[in-house]
Protein backbone atom coordinates (compact mmCIF):
# COMPACT_ATOMS: atom_id res chain seq x y z
CA UNK A 1 0.00 0.00 0.00
CA UNK A 2 0.75 3.51 -0.60
CA UNK A 3 0.87 4.25 3.25
CA UNK A 4 3.52 2.68 3.74
CA UNK A 5 5.68 5.55 2.00
CA UNK A 6 6.28 8.11 4.43
CA UNK A 7 5.50 11.45 3.26
CA UNK A 8 4.02 10.56 0.29
CA UNK A 9 0.52 12.47 1.21
CA UNK A 10 2.71 15.57 1.14
CA UNK A 11 4.80 15.05 -1.67
CA UNK A 12 3.20 17.52 -4.56
CA UNK A 13 3.64 15.56 -8.05
CA UNK A 14 1.44 12.96 -9.70
CA UNK A 15 1.57 9.73 -7.83
CA UNK A 16 -0.09 6.48 -9.20
CA UNK A 17 -0.28 2.67 -9.07
CA UNK A 18 0.83 0.96 -12.29
CA UNK A 19 -2.63 -0.84 -12.99
CA UNK A 20 -3.87 2.98 -13.92
CA UNK A 21 -0.60 3.54 -16.11
CA UNK A 22 -1.91 4.69 -19.90
CA UNK A 23 0.46 6.09 -21.70
CA UNK A 24 3.88 7.23 -21.62
CA UNK A 25 3.27 10.40 -23.13
CA UNK A 26 2.38 11.53 -19.87
CA UNK A 27 5.08 11.94 -18.63
CA UNK A 28 7.32 13.39 -21.23
CA UNK A 29 10.33 15.68 -19.79
CA UNK A 30 9.26 14.89 -16.29
CA UNK A 31 11.99 12.74 -13.90
CA UNK A 32 10.01 10.13 -12.56
CA UNK A 33 10.70 7.13 -10.00
CA UNK A 34 9.22 3.91 -10.77
CA UNK A 35 9.00 1.69 -7.65
CA UNK A 36 9.56 -2.02 -7.94
CA UNK A 37 11.63 -4.17 -10.21
CA UNK A 38 9.04 -7.02 -11.13
CA UNK A 39 7.99 -7.64 -14.55
CA UNK A 40 5.84 -4.80 -14.20
CA UNK A 41 8.03 -1.87 -12.68
CA UNK A 42 10.86 -2.72 -15.15
CA UNK A 43 8.61 -2.64 -18.25
CA UNK A 44 7.35 0.62 -16.94
CA UNK A 45 10.78 2.05 -16.14
CA UNK A 46 11.47 0.75 -20.31
CA UNK A 47 8.67 2.39 -21.50
CA UNK A 48 8.41 5.68 -19.67
CA UNK A 49 12.07 6.12 -20.06
CA UNK A 50 11.43 6.57 -23.85
CA UNK A 51 10.06 10.02 -22.97
CA UNK A 52 10.47 10.98 -19.61
CA UNK A 53 13.71 13.32 -19.14
CA UNK A 54 14.72 11.04 -16.63
CA UNK A 55 13.80 7.15 -14.50
CA UNK A 56 14.96 6.17 -11.76
CA UNK A 57 13.61 2.70 -10.80
CA UNK A 58 13.94 1.59 -7.02
CA UNK A 59 14.27 -1.58 -5.95
CA UNK A 60 14.45 -3.24 -2.02
CA UNK A 61 16.43 -6.05 -3.00
CA UNK A 62 17.41 -6.14 -6.74
CA UNK A 63 16.50 -8.77 -9.46
CA UNK A 64 18.15 -11.03 -11.89
CA UNK A 65 16.48 -10.09 -15.41
CA UNK A 66 15.65 -12.90 -17.93
CA UNK A 67 15.38 -12.23 -21.68
CA UNK A 68 12.66 -12.99 -23.74
CA UNK A 69 14.95 -13.55 -26.87
CA UNK A 70 17.41 -17.00 -25.70
CA UNK A 71 19.63 -18.78 -27.56
CA UNK A 72 19.90 -18.40 -31.77
CA UNK A 73 16.44 -16.10 -30.88
CA UNK A 74 14.73 -18.70 -29.91
CA UNK A 75 11.72 -17.37 -27.43
CA UNK A 76 12.94 -18.22 -23.77
CA UNK A 77 9.85 -20.34 -22.69
CA UNK A 78 10.51 -22.40 -25.72
CA UNK A 79 14.09 -23.28 -24.38
CA UNK A 80 13.19 -23.75 -20.80
CA UNK A 81 10.08 -25.45 -20.95
CA UNK A 82 11.27 -28.45 -21.76
CA UNK A 83 10.78 -32.05 -19.55
CA UNK A 84 14.73 -32.52 -19.96
CA UNK A 85 15.37 -29.88 -18.17
CA UNK A 86 12.76 -30.57 -15.79
CA UNK A 87 14.30 -33.83 -15.37
CA UNK A 88 18.18 -32.25 -14.87
CA UNK A 89 16.89 -29.82 -12.19
CA UNK A 90 15.49 -32.89 -10.13
CA UNK A 91 18.95 -34.16 -10.47
CA UNK A 92 20.62 -31.15 -9.59
CA UNK A 93 20.84 -28.95 -6.50
CA UNK A 94 19.11 -25.75 -6.15
CA UNK A 95 22.25 -24.21 -5.43
CA UNK A 96 24.27 -26.26 -8.57
CA UNK A 97 21.05 -24.80 -11.00
CA UNK A 98 21.35 -21.14 -9.31
CA UNK A 99 24.91 -21.44 -10.36
CA UNK A 100 24.55 -22.16 -13.59
CA UNK A 101 21.76 -19.80 -14.85
CA UNK A 102 23.37 -16.76 -12.53
CA UNK A 103 26.50 -17.39 -14.56
CA UNK A 104 24.27 -17.09 -18.04
CA UNK A 105 22.99 -14.01 -16.71
CA UNK A 106 26.39 -12.33 -16.10
CA UNK A 107 27.60 -13.43 -19.27
CA UNK A 108 25.04 -11.13 -21.12
CA UNK A 109 25.47 -8.94 -18.30
CA UNK A 110 27.07 -8.18 -14.97
CA UNK A 111 24.04 -7.55 -12.47
CA UNK A 112 26.56 -6.17 -9.60
CA UNK A 113 27.97 -3.76 -12.46
CA UNK A 114 24.53 -2.36 -13.28
CA UNK A 115 23.34 -2.29 -9.79
CA UNK A 116 20.78 -4.84 -9.85
CA UNK A 117 22.27 -7.92 -8.11
CA UNK A 118 19.74 -8.92 -5.41
CA UNK A 119 20.85 -11.31 -2.51
CA UNK A 120 18.50 -14.23 -2.86
CA UNK A 121 19.62 -16.73 -6.15
CA UNK A 122 17.99 -16.66 -9.28
CA UNK A 123 15.15 -19.71 -8.10
CA UNK A 124 14.27 -17.71 -5.00
CA UNK A 125 11.99 -15.02 -6.90
CA UNK A 126 9.55 -15.18 -9.76
CA UNK A 127 11.65 -13.59 -12.93
CA UNK A 128 11.71 -10.22 -14.08
CA UNK A 129 11.38 -11.14 -17.80
CA UNK A 130 12.96 -7.61 -19.65
CA UNK A 131 15.12 -7.20 -23.04
CA UNK A 132 15.63 -3.85 -23.01
CA UNK A 133 15.98 -2.79 -19.30
CA UNK A 134 20.45 -3.25 -19.45
CA UNK A 135 19.86 -0.86 -22.37
CA UNK A 136 18.24 1.57 -20.70
CA UNK A 137 20.35 1.22 -17.99
CA UNK A 138 23.72 1.54 -20.07
CA UNK A 139 22.36 4.24 -21.84
CA UNK A 140 22.03 6.53 -18.33
CA UNK A 141 18.13 6.55 -19.12
CA UNK A 142 17.06 4.41 -16.51
CA UNK A 143 19.01 4.70 -13.01
CA UNK A 144 18.86 2.13 -10.41
CA UNK A 145 18.35 3.23 -7.09
CA UNK A 146 17.84 1.59 -3.23
CA UNK A 147 14.31 1.69 -1.45
CA UNK A 148 12.70 5.01 -1.17
CA UNK A 149 13.19 6.10 2.85
CA UNK A 150 10.86 9.04 2.48
CA UNK A 151 9.50 11.68 0.10
CA UNK A 152 8.99 15.63 0.29
CA UNK A 153 7.29 17.94 -1.29
CA UNK A 154 9.52 17.34 -4.45
CA UNK A 155 11.77 14.72 -4.06
CA UNK A 156 12.15 11.17 -2.82
CA UNK A 157 15.00 10.52 -0.44
CA UNK A 158 16.80 6.96 -0.81
CA UNK A 159 18.09 4.64 1.74
CA UNK A 160 21.78 5.40 0.68
CA UNK A 161 21.00 9.37 1.69
CA UNK A 162 21.38 9.94 -2.03
CA UNK A 163 17.87 12.84 -3.01
CA UNK A 164 16.60 13.20 -6.57
CA UNK A 165 14.21 15.65 -7.63
CA UNK A 166 11.07 14.58 -9.07
CA UNK A 167 7.42 15.01 -10.91
CA UNK A 168 5.79 11.78 -10.42
CA UNK A 169 6.17 8.06 -8.92
CA UNK A 170 4.83 4.94 -10.65
CA UNK A 171 4.44 2.03 -7.93
CA UNK A 172 4.74 -0.64 -9.26
CA UNK A 173 4.37 -2.88 -5.87
CA UNK A 174 2.20 -5.52 -6.84
CA UNK A 175 -1.30 -6.38 -6.01
CA UNK A 176 -3.74 -7.92 -3.62
CA UNK A 177 -6.42 -10.19 -4.45
CA UNK A 178 -9.31 -10.91 -2.49
CA UNK A 179 -13.26 -12.18 -3.55
CA UNK A 180 -15.54 -10.70 -1.40
CA UNK A 181 -18.82 -11.68 -3.57
CA UNK A 182 -17.90 -15.28 -2.37
CA UNK A 183 -17.54 -14.72 1.89
CA UNK A 184 -18.48 -17.64 3.42
CA UNK A 185 -17.29 -19.49 0.32
CA UNK A 186 -13.11 -18.51 0.59
CA UNK A 187 -11.47 -16.40 2.40
CA UNK A 188 -8.01 -14.35 1.61
CA UNK A 189 -5.61 -13.36 3.82
CA UNK A 190 -2.41 -11.83 2.43
CA UNK A 191 -2.84 -13.31 -0.70
CA UNK A 192 -3.10 -16.67 0.44
CA UNK A 193 -6.26 -18.38 -0.58
CA UNK A 194 -6.89 -22.57 0.40
CA UNK A 195 -7.56 -23.77 -2.75
CA UNK A 196 -6.91 -27.41 -3.82
CA UNK A 197 -4.41 -27.56 -6.55
CA UNK A 198 -5.23 -23.56 -6.34
CA UNK A 199 -8.21 -24.44 -7.85
CA UNK A 200 -11.18 -26.15 -5.87
CA UNK A 201 -12.34 -25.02 -1.97
CA UNK A 202 -12.08 -28.14 0.00
CA UNK A 203 -14.66 -27.42 2.62
CA UNK A 204 -17.82 -27.12 -0.07
CA UNK A 205 -20.96 -29.03 0.77
CA UNK A 206 -20.43 -29.82 -3.40
CA UNK A 207 -17.70 -29.22 -6.20
CA UNK A 208 -19.73 -26.44 -7.96
CA UNK A 209 -16.97 -23.57 -7.96
CA UNK A 210 -13.70 -24.00 -9.49
CA UNK A 211 -11.02 -21.15 -9.72
CA UNK A 212 -9.25 -20.51 -13.41
CA UNK A 213 -6.14 -18.49 -13.67
CA UNK A 214 -5.55 -17.88 -9.45
CA UNK A 215 -1.94 -19.05 -10.38
CA UNK A 216 1.78 -17.49 -10.84
CA UNK A 217 3.24 -19.91 -13.29
CA UNK A 218 6.91 -19.68 -14.27
CA UNK A 219 5.39 -20.42 -18.19
CA UNK A 220 2.54 -19.28 -19.81
CA UNK A 221 -0.76 -19.30 -18.24
CA UNK A 222 -3.39 -19.66 -20.70
CA UNK A 223 -2.16 -23.74 -21.62
CA UNK A 224 -2.93 -23.98 -17.94
CA UNK A 225 -6.07 -22.27 -17.80
CA UNK A 226 -7.20 -24.59 -20.53
CA UNK A 227 -5.86 -27.70 -18.55
CA UNK A 228 -7.80 -26.27 -15.84
CA UNK A 229 -11.14 -25.96 -17.13
CA UNK A 230 -10.66 -29.34 -18.72
CA UNK A 231 -10.68 -31.24 -15.24
CA UNK A 232 -13.25 -28.31 -13.81
CA UNK A 233 -16.07 -29.29 -16.27
CA UNK A 234 -15.49 -33.14 -15.50
CA UNK A 235 -15.84 -32.34 -11.85
CA UNK A 236 -18.77 -30.52 -12.15
CA UNK A 237 -20.27 -33.28 -14.62
CA UNK A 238 -19.33 -35.87 -11.91
CA UNK A 239 -16.90 -37.28 -13.91
CA UNK A 240 -14.50 -36.79 -11.96
CA UNK A 241 -14.33 -36.99 -7.68
CA UNK A 242 -12.54 -34.82 -6.56
CA UNK A 243 -10.39 -36.69 -3.18
CA UNK A 244 -11.49 -36.67 0.61
CA UNK A 245 -10.94 -33.39 2.18
CA UNK A 246 -8.56 -34.36 4.50
CA UNK A 247 -6.42 -35.09 1.33
CA UNK A 248 -7.45 -32.15 -0.25
CA UNK A 249 -6.26 -30.05 2.83
CA UNK A 250 -3.00 -31.75 3.46
CA UNK A 251 -2.16 -31.06 -0.42
CA UNK A 252 -2.32 -27.69 -0.02
CA UNK A 253 -0.33 -27.34 3.41
CA UNK A 254 2.30 -28.98 1.54
CA UNK A 255 2.08 -26.51 -1.12
CA UNK A 256 2.10 -23.92 0.84
CA UNK A 257 4.76 -25.25 2.93
CA UNK A 258 7.28 -25.73 -0.22
CA UNK A 259 6.72 -22.52 -1.53
CA UNK A 260 7.71 -20.75 1.75
CA UNK A 261 10.33 -22.81 2.22
CA UNK A 262 11.69 -21.82 -1.48
CA UNK A 263 10.46 -18.46 -2.60
CA UNK A 264 11.39 -15.08 -0.71
CA UNK A 265 9.53 -13.71 1.45
CA UNK A 266 6.31 -11.84 -0.28
CA UNK A 267 3.11 -11.35 -0.95
CA UNK A 268 3.75 -12.36 -4.87
CA UNK A 269 4.97 -15.74 -4.08
CA UNK A 270 2.06 -17.40 -2.38
CA UNK A 271 0.01 -18.76 -6.17
CA UNK A 272 3.26 -19.49 -7.61
CA UNK A 273 3.42 -23.06 -9.78
CA UNK A 274 5.54 -24.37 -11.85
CA UNK A 275 4.34 -24.94 -15.77
CA UNK A 276 5.41 -28.82 -16.71
CA UNK A 277 4.83 -29.78 -12.78
CA UNK A 278 1.67 -28.23 -12.04
CA UNK A 279 0.06 -29.06 -15.91
CA UNK A 280 0.95 -32.71 -15.44
CA UNK A 281 -0.86 -32.37 -11.81
CA UNK A 282 -3.61 -31.55 -13.58
CA UNK A 283 -3.38 -33.94 -16.33
CA UNK A 284 -3.02 -36.53 -13.83
CA UNK A 285 -6.29 -35.46 -12.62
CA UNK A 286 -7.93 -35.82 -16.29
CA UNK A 287 -6.12 -38.47 -17.54
CA UNK A 288 -4.35 -36.80 -19.93
CA UNK A 289 -0.87 -37.44 -19.09
CA UNK A 290 1.58 -38.68 -21.72
CA UNK A 291 3.22 -41.54 -20.89
CA UNK A 292 6.75 -41.07 -21.64
CA UNK A 293 7.33 -44.91 -21.50
CA UNK A 294 4.98 -46.12 -23.49
CA UNK A 295 6.34 -43.16 -26.12
CA UNK A 296 9.52 -44.58 -26.12
CA UNK A 297 8.50 -48.06 -26.97
CA UNK A 298 6.46 -47.21 -29.07
CA UNK A 299 7.01 -44.41 -31.22
CA UNK A 300 10.48 -42.86 -30.32
CA UNK A 301 10.61 -40.06 -32.80
CA UNK A 302 7.87 -38.57 -30.87
CA UNK A 303 8.82 -39.49 -27.64
CA UNK A 304 12.08 -36.99 -28.08
CA UNK A 305 10.20 -34.57 -29.09
CA UNK A 306 8.03 -34.75 -26.12
CA UNK A 307 11.29 -35.06 -23.87
CA UNK A 308 13.47 -33.24 -25.34
CA UNK A 309 11.70 -30.35 -27.24
CA UNK A 310 8.93 -27.76 -25.74
CA UNK A 311 6.16 -28.87 -23.61
CA UNK A 312 3.38 -27.52 -25.46
CA UNK A 313 -0.54 -28.13 -24.77
CA UNK A 314 -0.80 -30.66 -27.93
CA UNK A 315 1.15 -33.25 -25.30
CA UNK A 316 -2.38 -33.47 -22.98
CA UNK A 317 -4.29 -33.96 -26.46
CA UNK A 318 -2.41 -37.29 -26.83
CA UNK A 319 -4.85 -39.78 -24.66
CA UNK A 320 -7.36 -39.92 -22.52
CA UNK A 321 -10.74 -37.50 -22.50
CA UNK A 322 -10.76 -34.77 -25.44
CA UNK A 323 -7.85 -36.91 -27.12
CA UNK A 324 -6.86 -34.76 -30.92
CA UNK A 325 -5.66 -37.43 -33.32
CA UNK A 326 -3.90 -34.51 -35.10
CA UNK A 327 -2.06 -33.63 -31.65
CA UNK A 328 0.90 -36.26 -32.75
CA UNK A 329 1.81 -34.21 -36.06
CA UNK A 330 1.02 -30.99 -34.60
CA UNK A 331 4.28 -31.76 -31.65
CA UNK A 332 6.66 -33.00 -34.67
CA UNK A 333 5.95 -29.77 -36.74
CA UNK A 334 6.09 -27.07 -33.51
CA UNK A 335 9.69 -26.36 -34.03
CA UNK A 336 9.32 -24.87 -37.55
CA UNK A 337 5.61 -23.24 -36.78
CA UNK A 338 7.60 -21.19 -34.10
CA UNK A 339 10.25 -19.40 -36.79
CA UNK A 340 7.83 -19.27 -39.48
CA UNK A 341 6.35 -16.00 -38.65
CA UNK A 342 10.36 -14.75 -38.04
CA UNK A 343 10.64 -15.73 -42.01
CA UNK A 344 9.66 -12.74 -44.00
CA UNK A 345 12.44 -12.97 -46.14
CA UNK A 346 14.07 -15.86 -47.92
CA UNK A 347 17.73 -16.05 -46.91
CA UNK A 348 19.93 -18.80 -47.97
CA UNK A 349 20.64 -21.38 -45.34
CA UNK A 350 24.16 -23.19 -45.00
CA UNK A 351 23.46 -26.90 -44.18
CA UNK A 352 24.45 -27.07 -40.52
CA UNK A 353 24.96 -30.18 -38.40
CA UNK A 354 21.63 -30.58 -35.78
CA UNK A 355 21.95 -29.10 -32.06
CA UNK A 356 21.88 -32.29 -30.77
CA UNK A 357 22.48 -35.40 -33.46
CA UNK A 358 19.41 -37.78 -33.53
CA UNK A 359 21.51 -40.91 -31.87
CA UNK A 360 22.81 -38.30 -28.86
CA UNK A 361 19.44 -37.92 -28.24
CA UNK A 362 18.62 -41.55 -28.46
CA UNK A 363 21.37 -42.40 -26.20
CA UNK A 364 20.27 -39.92 -23.72
CA UNK A 365 17.11 -41.05 -23.81
CA UNK A 366 17.78 -44.77 -22.95
CA UNK A 367 20.02 -43.33 -20.33
CA UNK A 368 17.12 -42.23 -17.93
CA UNK A 369 14.38 -44.68 -19.03
CA UNK A 370 15.44 -46.51 -15.50
CA UNK A 371 14.41 -43.17 -13.58
CA UNK A 372 11.12 -42.00 -15.75
CA UNK A 373 9.19 -44.13 -13.32
CA UNK A 374 10.01 -42.01 -10.27
CA UNK A 375 9.97 -38.91 -12.77
CA UNK A 376 6.10 -40.07 -13.59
Amino acid sequence: PLSTFPGIEKFKGRYLHSRDYKDARDFTDKRVVVIGIGNSGSDLAVEISQAAKQVFLSTRRGAWILNRVGEQGYPMDIIFTTRMKIFLKKLLSSSMVSDFMEKQLNTRFNHSHYGLKPKHRILDQHPTVNDDLPNRIISGRVLVKPNIQEFTETSAIFEDGTREEIDAVVFATGYSFSFPFLEGCVKVVENQIPLYKFMFPPDLEKPTLAFIGLIQPLGAIMPISELQCRWATRVFKGLNKLPPRHDMETDIKQKREAMAKRYVKSQRHTIQVDYIPYMDELASQVGVKPNLLALFLTDPRLALEVFFGPCTPYQYRLRGPGHWAGAREAILTQQQRVVKPLQTRTVDEQPSATAMPLIFKLVGAMAVLAVIFAYM
